[in-house]
């Protein structure tokens, strides 16, 4: 039996040797592939102006990277540990937003996420003086639930979730409950997004954050957003060759040939008969009117038989707009945030 054990254990050794060995070339190349990535360094600007006693903050984020090339990707506007907004950077590695802000001090970060070639980098704190307001108000944050990450990287065909918070600001000056509805723009052809639910209320007992481990009763409302994407397909029905433009129809001919030749004739004997004319005007209204009822129009049959492919969403990198708005009769709210949306 010792024998038998020790030879178990000897096995169980050349195995997990052989195993780390196997892992050994994976870990070396991830770790050049970490070290080759160029460095980056972000900056972060803002400025605030005040638009009905709200503050309105425009932020302008800049990456560089150390080999002079763009960086590309996203970038998130953090304040603490909640991210305020994330956007697209442009073609010259740089990008804009404008955030609505409670009253009171504010520290913004600017966070890059890398790509392919950059490494992350971070953003200094920069300070905003908000000015205070008594009126109530929303910001809105988002949460990503699945990809579990942001940016969202779908590839065509697949949805995403993403979790809307409505963080309510000076709840206590509601007179009346406080509905907000969700819309979203910005995206790209052949995708959709839904709300679940699409509009939300807001009382003034409602907390304006979510304490660690309270019940979803304790904290701001949430809003389940889906996005989805299309992929590329074949519909079950081939359009027929008049109206592909690939060939003619015999059938469409057989019925215009007789009719065209017979309008023909009646166009000429009106020339000799008065009563010809009227009703050669009366058959040619009667043959189009039927033409335009039928399979031979193009927009009956898109109608009718639908359009014979399906197109998919194009990939690309997309800043996705999430918008509130709330009215109390006299006073519109409209809050919004943003999101970059990644199509594969």
């Amino acid at each position: 039996m010792r024998g038998m054990n020790r030879r178990s254990l000897r096995l169980e050794l050349v195995a997990g040797l052989g195993l780390a060995l196997l892992a050994l070339p994976m870990a070396v190349a991830g770790a050049q592939s970490a070290s080759n990535a160029v460095s980056t360094q972000t900056s972060l600007t803002v400025s605030t102006s005040d638009h009905g006693g709200q503050t309105k903050a425009a932020v302008a984020v800049s990456v560089a990277a150390a080999d002079g090339q763009p960086a590309t990707g996203a970038v998130a506007i953090n304040e603490g540990s909640r991210q305020l907004a994330q956007v697209a950077l442009n073609a010259t590695g740089q990008a804009s937003t404008v955030l609505a802000l409670p009253g009171g001090m504010h520290n913004l970060r600017a966070v890059y996420s890398g790509d392919a070639t950059h490494q992350t980098s971070v953003s200094t704190l920069a300070p905003v003086q908000a000015q205070t307001s008594t009126a109530p108000s929303f910001q809105l944050t988002l949460a990503p639930v699945a990809p579990s990450a942001l940016p969202l990287v779908l590839t065509a065909g697949a949805a995403g979730t993403v979790n809307v918070t409505i963080n309510p600001v000076n709840p206590a000056s509601l007179t009346s409950p406080m509905f907000v509805t969700l819309s979203c723009s910005g995206l790209p052809n052949q995708a959709s997004c839904a709300f679940s639910p699409a509009s939300v209320e807001i009382l003034a007992n409602t907390p304006t954050s979510c304490p660690a481990g309270s019940p979803a009763s304790a904290c701001p409302p949430v809003s389940s957003m889906v996005l989805q994407t299309q992929s590329a397909g074949t519909v079950g029905f081939a359009a027929p060759a008049s109206h592909s433009g690939k060939g003619s129809d015999p059938v469409a001919w057989a019925i215009l040939l007789p009719g065209v030749l017979g309008l023909g004739g009646l166009a000429w004997g009106a020339r000799r008969r008065a009563w010809l004319s009227r009703l050669s005007l009366l058959a040619l209204v009667a043959l189009v009117t039927m033409l335009g009822t039928t399979a031979c129009n193009p927009r009956y049959y898109y109608f009718n038989h639908g359009p014979p492919n399906n197109l998919p969403t194009p990939a690309g990198t997309y800043t996705i707009t999430v918008t509130g708005q709330s009215s109390d009769g006299v006073t519109a709210i409209t809050q919004n945030t943003t999101m970059v949306l990644t199509v594969q």
